[in-house]
């Protein structure tokens, strides 16, 4: 347990910052569950448009640090050819 004044804000903060981290992953899993469920079903316009939300989202979470950039790039690099593939 945290004794000085300043480990106990430290303590509090990092309470607050993992809250939102946790929230900004879930945001990101949900957009990506989202572009992986319309692959499955083999909707071409559906898997278009859920990448078309996804990719912006994948971004900012990378530029949020809660993925590492060359991740994130990967992800949806990989995404976008299976859309493609999908549609050709």
């Amino acid at each position: 347990m945290a004794n000085t004044s300043s480990a106990k804000k430290a303590t509090r903060k990092i309470a607050r910052r993992t809250a939102v981290g946790r929230n900004r992953r879930g945001r990101l899993r949900a957009f990506v569950r989202r572009v992986e469920e319309a692959l499955a079903t083999g909707d071409k316009d559906k898997a278009a448009e859920a990448l078309k939300f996804a990719e912006p989202e994948i971004m900012r979470a990378a530029s949020k640090g809660i993925i590492p950039k060359n991740a994130a790039s990967r992800k949806v690099s990989r995404l976008t050819a299976r859309v493609r593939v999908l549609n050709a």
